[in-house]
């Protein structure tokens, strides 16, 4: 039996000369939900859309399950996406929406009212799609990747429109389709919802691979190693470290002055302070944010940057709309 997973070998996508993807490989498994990554322009959607046959490769392949989109039998049951939530006749209600994809791939009719009511569009089920909000019509979406009970599933930005309560809600659900077994990627420009979902990351820069690992880590290989230290005696501790060749910064982000000590270890951090008789309050290993990671990882590969502003700021956006 072949495992449920995506897997992208050499993956190429060239629109002329311009190479979106090149040589693209790694693998989606199954029991976790993988983020998938980039700057705006990195190739994410390309890649999605080779990955479901709406875009032919240059050079490479995208299988799931071992097999290319294309090839699979009664597709709508053994992969689910959502790329586009507007995707649907705006003069069909949600209910006829569904009841047509589920007809188009021998799906009972009803399954269609089990997965309106799995996303909790039950009450609006016979109203027109045209005349859903964003979020909405990111539900609808969902409901019909779910629709055949897939075991692989690609959600690109899945959270967009979402209110607070929403993004909760879909980041749960997320976790509990991979809980059971299921294959899931899923893009977004949402870092910090990235932090909290994933369990896996994919990131790429310019069509390219940039890291295929666990999300801690992605955050741990971009991360400055730093330690923040608070003392009764911070001056005499902030001599101590600098004497020792040690660069600190001030940090009052809490209001309590600590000092930030770069490129070191707690330990060696408050070994030196022991070895002095200081007094230490904190002694904690600081960790970088999502990010900050992801700024530091892809910052060469952001295709489009924003002007400089009064010739001293400049404005850089490498994440965007459709990250």
């Amino acid at each position: 039996m072949v495992e449920t997973m995506i897997e992208l070998n050499g993956l190429t996508k060239k629109f002329g000369q311009t190479a979106a993807v090149q040589d693209l490989s790694f693998t989606v498994r199954p029991g976790q939900v993988t983020g998938f990554l980039g700057p705006n322009g990195a190739g994410k959607s390309t890649t999605m859309r080779m990955i479901l046959g709406l875009d032919r490769p240059t050079a490479g392949t995208a299988t799931i399950n071992g097999k290319p989109y294309g090839e699979l039998d009664r597709p709508l049951t053994q992969v689910g996406a959502l790329l586009d939530a507007k995707w649907v006749h705006p003069n069909r209600s949600a209910r006829a929406h569904l009841r047509w994809l589920a007809a188009s791939n021998d799906i009972p009719a009803s399954r269609v009212d089990e997965v309106l009511r799995l996303v909790g569009l039950s009450e609006v089920a016979g109203k027109n799609a045209g005349g859903f909000s964003l979020g909405m019509s990111q539900r609808l979406g969902l409901a019909a990747a779910l629709l055949g009970d897939p075991k692989v599933l690609l959600f690109d930005e899945p959270v967009n429109g979402l209110d607070p309560e929403g993004i909760l809600w879909i980041r749960r659900f997320m976790q509990g389709l991979a809980a059971e077994g299921r294959t899931v990627l899923v893009s977004s420009h949402l870092l910090s919802e990235m932090a909290q979902t994933a369990d896996h990351l994919v990131v790429i820069g310019q069509g390219k691979l940039m890291f295929d690992g666990s999300t801690k880590s992605f955050i741990d290989r971009a991360s400055e190693q730093s330690v923040r230290v608070r003392s009764p005696q911070l001056e005499t501790l902030r001599d101590l470290l600098t004497t020792n060749g040690m660069t600190v910064r001030e940090d009052k982000t809490d209001g309590n002055p600590a000092l930030i000590v770069a490129g070191q270890t707690s330990d060696a951090v408050g070994e030196l302070a022991g070895k002095n008789s200081l007094t230490l309050y904190e002694l904690a290993p600081q960790q970088a944010s999502l990010e900050e990671a992801f700024m530091r990882m892809t910052g060469g590969a952001v295709q489009y940057h924003g002007a400089n502003l009064g010739g001293d700021v400049s404005v850089q956006k490498p994440m965007g709309g459709a990250l």
